[in-house]
């Protein structure tokens, strides 16, 4: 696997050498301080160019980067499906090598670059041929810093995981697995990691990330809320789903009321006792039944 220096070497010589590229510059998590870092972390690259149908037409010219594994072009894909696109504008290239690395390449004239340069906190510039790349700070992670909720907000998310129980719960009865799975993980999880997100930001002054779809949260949380979090997982078994759903409940209850006491609001324990009550029902409702209750 080519090592980190070597991998910039070949980014930025091509850069270097290729007159029709004007700018390089980069974001994503090699550009966050406080990402960890891994052998998986890509490269998020933009080339600023002068035109882009020259590398277009030229369907070879990323093979300089190295032997290619596997190759997708999100904006062909687009056009394909009948999507409006602008290629003159941009276009990119998601790369996979033979030897692991990975890069996420766009490539964008100076017009669009200017549009959506200052737009990503997590933003380095690498090469500026021209001047043309706007003064920025240094990159940091404030723009996925969690967001602190308003009582309205808190109180809507609160109900409305409760409010979908029910349809888990439902599927589950009907043996309704992809229903009852989708809806749980669609539905409920969304809404336990948003919790899992306040209540982490009760705990650093909002001013942390948990990562894309919350993938720092092992990192955040104490083992005891991990534990209880990685519970919440289950297969295809209903009666471990069960178990899973009430898992969830139970973190989800622990993390709302030490959210609400952190940030003065207050939890609605009704909903909560309504919607266990009822689960725990429909748990031993027998098949077949001809009522609910």
């Amino acid at each position: 696997m080519r090592t980190e220096n070597e991998m910039y070497e070949i980014i930025m010589g091509i850069a270097k050498k290729d007159e029709r590229i004007r700018a390089v510059y980069m974001n994503g998590s090699r550009t966050n301080p406080n990402a960890p870092r891994d052998i998986f972390q890509d490269y998020d690259i933009v080339y600023v160019v002068k035109e882009t149908a020259s590398f277009i037409n030229d369907v070879n010219w990323i093979r300089m980067f190295g032997e290619l594994l596997m190759l997708q072009e999100p904006d062909k894909m687009d056009q394909l499906a009948g999507k409006e696109v602008y290629h003159d504008q941009s276009f990119g290239y998601l790369m996979l090598f033979q030897d692991g690395n990975r890069i996420d390449l766009h490539i964008e004239t100076k017009e669009i670059m200017l549009e959506n340069y200052q737009k990503d906190s997590l933003t380095k510039p690498l090469l500026d041929k021209d001047n043309i790349l706007p003064c920025i700070p240094a990159p940091t992670d404030k723009d996925y810093w969690i967001n602190k909720p308003s009582e309205p907000v808190f109180l809507n998310y609160c109900n409305d995981f409760w409010w979908c129980l029910q349809n888990v719960a439902k599927g589950i009865w009907c043996d309704e697995l992809p229903y009852a799975k989708q809806m749980f993980e669609m539905f409920i999880r969304p809404r336990l990691d948003k919790m899992a997100e306040w209540w982490i930001g009760t705990k650093h002054n909002f001013s942390v990330s948990p990562g894309k779809m919350g993938k720092y949260f092992k990192q955040f949380l104490p083992e005891t809320y991990w534990r209880m979090y990685e519970q919440t997982y289950s297969d295809h078994d209903y009666e471990h789903f069960w178990d899973a759903i009430f898992n969830t409940c139970h973190l989800f209850r622990s993390l709302a009321k030490e959210v609400a006491d952190q940030l003065l609001f207050t939890y609605q324990d009704q909903d909560d006792i309504n919607m266990t009550q009822y689960l725990l029902h429909i748990r031993q409702l027998p098949p077949g039944a001809k009522i609910i209750f």
